[in-house]
Parts: C-alpha cells; structure tokens; sequence
C-alpha cells in the first residue's frame, strides 16, 4: 500500500527509513515518501545481519560492496543534515528497539523481491501491527512490480516473450528526484549506533574488487555506459574480453541506482533512435533488465524455484553430488568422480579454457562476463552432471553481484530446467563458445596465464586425448562429445518417464 492510501495527505510526527537493498538518496520510492509525510523528521537505519563466518546465499565480495556503500550513504546522508543509524541483529527487534527509542509513528522500507525478505517483512509487520505504529512497504527494486504483469486471462507468465510484451506496454514511473535536505529529529545525535560495517563483522577477508561501490560510482557508470557503451551493445555484450556491457548488476542488487531512471533512459534512447540500427543497443540492454524483472517474477509467484526445478517434467534427474556414488549408473559415460568434478570446476582448472578463464575471474574478482557464466554453468550441469544446485550457491558466495532471483534464473536456464529455459538438448559446446567469443583468445590469456604462450586456434579445439595444451595446464577433464551424449539420455530419459 503506499502511502497516498495511507495518509490521505496528513503528515505524522517522525517516520523509521528502514534501509535494505535500496542504498542511494536518488529515486528512493520509501525514503521520498518519508520524507514527504512526516511532519517532523526521519530516521535513517540500516539493520546489519548477524551471520558469521559462512553464509549460503553471500560472501566477501557481495558484504565488501554493501560495507562501502553503506559508508557512502552515510556520508551522503550526513550531507543533507541527517544521520544513517547501524543496529545489528534481528530486524524485528532491533526496529521495535528504535520504535520505543525515537516514538515513531511509521516504519517505511522498500520490499525485498526475494521470499526471505518477504518473510522478515512480515515479522516487522506484525510488530507493527502490535506496536499500533504504521509499517509500509513500497515497490522499488523493480520496474514494474510482479503483481502488476500479468495474462490477459490475469495470470502469471511462465515464459519471456510474452512477459517481456506486456512489461513493455506499461509505462515506467518517472524518478524521484534526490532530495536536498532531511530533517534531523531531536535526539537523533544521541541515539546508539554502531559503527559502519567492515567484512571483519562478518568474519570475512577483503577481496579484490572489479567495481568502485556506492551510488556515485554507480551514477558515473550509467552514465558513461548509456553515452557510449550502450551503442554498441547489442554486437558487443557477448566478448567477454571487451569492455561492452553496463557492469551495473551490483548496483541493481544493491540499489545504488534505480532500475527505473535506466529502463526510463533506454526507452528515451530507443524513441529518439533514427534508424534501426541506433535502437538496436538500447533495446537489447532494455531487455536484458526485462530477463531481470521475469525471474523476479517468477521468483514472486514460484518461490519453490529454490529448492526444485522449475519445470516438473525433471525434477527427478539423477544429478551428481559430491561424495554420491549411489547414482552412477545413469552416467557410464563419465570417468571423473563428482567430488574431483566439482573442485577442479570451483578452482579452473578443468581443462577447458574457456571455463577455466571464467572461474579464475570470479576468484579473483568477484564478477565474471554473463555469456561466460552461462558457459561455465553449462559445463557444470551438462558436461559434469552435477547438480545446478550447486553452482548457484557457488555463485552466490562469490558474486559481487549476486542476486536471488537473477542467479536461480540464470541457473535453471543454463541447466535446461527453469522457467523459458533453453532447451536440455540444447548444449553449448566450450570449444565452439570459444571461437565464436573469444577468437583472440584474449579474455583467455588475461585470466589463464598458463595458456599465453598459446595460439588461439588451440581454444578453439579439444586436443588429442589426454593431451594438455601447455606445460602446468591440465589436460581436459571431460570429452565434451561424450558428456554430451550422456546428457542427451539422461534428459530424455527421465522426461519420457515424466511425461507417461
């Protein structure tokens, strides 16, 4: 409910900002709406999750870009005359905690698009609710909210084609604009905080960071991106080795930037385009944030996607595990264990440049070039029949950028599984994803130096069996063609028995 519904354009004395993924003052839909309806002030908070040392779902790379984007927000907060509050703990106590301390009328936030999120929302709301206080919740992290695309015959779309042409007939909500002042409440000066988040809260290292975080950054990214980049966008995003996409996933994960000022510029650049080939980048990168809001929504309406395959016809595939021997008869093909599969594929080193190059990257980054994930996700489920399950966490982990929902789509995709995904005989071939994106073996040589030494007609190729193609590099693991027509059965296997 927003909160024109609530108020009817009376003011309330002091309203809690509950920060979560919405981490800029730009385009803010809770925090502008804060601002307009409390008489007296807001108050700005940021309630830390109190996990340590390990987490399924993130890792150092994902805290590292939250930690210094949340000390920006402070700063830019700080800026406008107010002050960015830290608790650490359960949101639900630590919220009601603030309520006693500050005699807010109202708790705003932004919905979380993820089913965990939503459940903590739900636990605040009924705290809420007890306290006899407001507690309202905004659509902000997607364009178009889930609830709002839907069939003619008012149902929710499980494929992207026809989402994507009813997204497109929507329209887009203008941008907030940033605001330039905040009232600072009495006594907010004095109210405990705790000091901006480092990884040691977290019991993680630093690591290497690929992207400048925070909403400035953020901000100078789009704007070169959809000056220049976005042009050529549409021939280029596919090169893993050029520098031809927006590298704003983070940014939208963490919402440094609105999803709306992009899709609402991309619209802008595709009807001020004067030929066909001025609209094509700017369509295509819109349609890449379409992919994003379809597996949120389909997230929204199939959380289950978590835990199963989304397409009910193979949710009995046999996948490998590591340390599981029980299953091995469906894969006679295979000469590797799953437990040696999995770590060779999370260290890149399987033999496969390709592979190997996008792995490395991760580590050593936290990020890797989209077309490769799909690649490297592939390997996994196709050539190594290990369960997606796993790398989806794998990425999680590691991914500066790492998203729920996005990271499940793309997942289900790449294992033939999920929702519009591509089809299990569908497989693509590292050798051939080689030539066809890294013909120079460029991307290949930055991130495998083993291989620099080499011809790029070798990454094109398998070489002969059990042959490697350098010294210090392992020989394939795996003959692709083989794996491949292990796959083949297995997949039809099972949707035959499906499907009886």
């Amino acid at each position: 409910m927003q909160s024109a519904d609530l108020w009817c354009g009376n003011g309330i004395e002091t309203i809690i900002h509950w920060f979560r993924r919405d981490l800029r003052l730009a385009d803010n839909t809770a925090l502008d709406a804060a601002r307009r309806d409390s008489d007296g002030a807001v108050v700005p908070v940021f309630v830390l999750s109190q996990w340590h040392g390990f987490h399924g779902w993130t890792g150092a790379p994902r805290q590292d870009y939250l930690c210094a984007s949340l000390r920006e927000l402070a700063s830019g907060l700080e800026a406008l005359g107010s002050r960015l509050l830290f608790r650490r703990g359960d949101a639900e106590r630590e919220l009601e905690r603030l309520l006693t301390e500050t005699r807010a009328a109202a708790i705003y936030f932004n919905r979380d698009p993820d089913p965990f999120g939503r459940a903590v929302e739900r636990r605040v709301e009924a705290m809420a609710r007890r306290l006899g206080v407001w507690a309202s919740g905004f659509d902000d992290v997607t364009a178009q909210p889930p609830e709002t695309v839907r069939s003619a015959a008012g149902t929710p779309f499980r494929v992207f084609t026809p989402y994507a042409r009813a997204w497109l007939r929507l329209p887009i909500t203008a941008p907030r604009p940033r605001p330039v002042r905040l009232v600072c409440p009495p006594g907010l000066a004095k109210l405990p905080t705790l000091p901006p988040p480092t990884l040691a809260g977290w019991g993680l290292s630093a690591t290497a960071r690929i992207l400048t975080p925070g909403e400035s950054a953020a901000r100078r990214r789009a704007g070169d991106f959809l000056a220049e980049a976005i042009h050529h966008y549409a021939s280029e995003r596919d090169c893993p080795v050029v520098q031809a996409t927006s590298r704003l996933s983070a940014d939208l994960r963490w919402g440094t930037i609105s999803i709306r000022e992009l899709a609402g510029r991309c619209r802008d650049l595709i009807v001020q385009a004067k030929s066909a080939a001025e609209r094509s980048g700017p369509a295509k990168f819109l349609n890449e944030l379409i992919w994003r809001e379809f597996y949120m929504a389909v997230l929204h309406h199939w959380p289950e996607v978590l835990e199963r395959e989304f397409q009910p016809q193979f949710r009995k595939l046999p996948w490998l595990y590591p340390g599981d021997t029980a299953r091995r008869q469906d894969f006679e093909g295979s000469d590797v264990s799953p437990s040696e599969a999995f770590s060779r594929w999370c260290e890149g080193t399987t033999g496969f440049p390709i592979v190997d190059a996008g792995m490395r990257q991760l580590a050593e980054t936290g990020w890797m070039h989209n077309r490769v994930r799909m690649i490297v996700a592939m390997f996994l489920t196709k050539d190594l029949h290990l369960d997606w399950r796993l790398g989806e966490r794998f990425f999680m982990q590691r991914l500066c950028d790492g998203e729920i929902a996005a990271n499940n789509g793309g997942w289900q995709w790449s294992a033939g599984t999920g929702a519009d995904a591509a089809p299990y005989f569908r497989i693509q071939n590292p050798w051939k994803q080689t030539q066809s994106y890294d013909p120079d073996g460029a991307y290949i040589k930055r991130w495998v130096p083993e291989l620099r030494e080499c011809h790029p007609r070798q990454f094109a190729r398998p070489p002969a069996p059990q042959s490697s193609l350098a010294r210090g590099y392992p020989a394939p693991m795996v003959d692709h063609a083989r794996e491949r027509e292990v796959a083949l059965r297995v997949f039809a296997k099972h949707r035959r028995e499906a499907l009886r």
